[in-house]
């Protein structure tokens, strides 16, 4: 009887050591887990390599620094102001009443003129007058400098039409490879630059002229060659073209 008893008792001893622990607390009641909650919110981890961005370390230089800025960079001015178009001397003043001529000695240094010429030596080779009509004397400043009835006219009908002819001429001039030529310059005969008085020529008012200018080229072969400029004659202190070719 009392073996059995003995039984009873060692089970039931046995029984407790097995029995369910009771639950710890959560991470939210124990002192020390609120502090390490709060460095994490005050350190977000960093996204997509912004530490690696907002770390310190050497500057852009060279090549990389011009991809990451390629509107910067000593390179960016020459090409924007090459591409920019040089604006034409004005022909009108404000109150759109054209301008009237000066005494202005034009320099052959002269951005415009410069410009211009090289526009012309383009016109023949490609054979296209349009390229360098801006080039041409304006007809504002003819109507003004002629004496003539019909001042328009004879721009158009003339002078106009004879440029238009000597391009043409000029680019069979150059030869079937026209395209392969290069401009060198303009050779300005100052020698030959005067100031033409008001009434000589059936003029009305005075300009500079200067005859048989020299265009110097190469060659699609590599030669020097040259072409006459017959005539420019200035307005408002740049040069102007009037005859290409002789002085029909």
């Amino acid at each position: 009887m009392w073996s059995r008893a003995l039984v009873g008792v060692a089970i039931w001893l046995g029984a407790c050591d097995h029995a369910e622990p009771p639950a710890r607390p959560t991470t939210t009641s124990t002192p020390e887990a609120a502090p390490r909650h709060e460095r994490r919110l005050s350190r977000p981890r960093p996204r997509d390599g912004a530490a690696e961005a907002a770390a310190p370390g050497p500057s852009a230089s060279g090549s990389d620094a011009q991809a990451s800025a390629p509107d910067a960079g000593a390179g960016a001015a020459p090409d924007a102001a090459a591409a920019a178009p040089l604006a034409a001397p004005a022909l009108l003043g404000d109150d759109g009443k054209p301008l009237a001529q000066t005494e202005g000695d034009p320099s052959e240094s002269s951005p415009w003129f410069q410009t211009q010429m090289r526009a012309l030596f383009r016109a023949i080779q490609a054979d296209d007058p349009a390229l360098a009509e801006s080039f041409f004397f304006p007809l504002v400043a003819y109507e003004q400098v002629k004496d003539v009835k019909e001042p328009k006219r004879d721009w158009e009908k003339r002078l106009m039409a004879h440029y238009r002819r000597d391009i043409h001429d000029y680019h069979k001039r150059l030869g079937k490879d026209a395209s392969l030529a290069r401009f060198e310059g303009i050779e300005l005969a100052k020698d030959r630059k005067k100031w033409m008085k008001p009434h000589t020529e059936g003029n009305k008012i005075g300009y500079f002229r200067v005859t048989r200018s020299r265009l110097r080229y190469t060659t699609s072969e590599g030669k020097p060659a040259s072409l006459e400029v017959t005539s420019f004659i200035s307005w408002r202190g740049e040069w102007y073209l009037v005859h290409l070719n002789g002085f029909d």
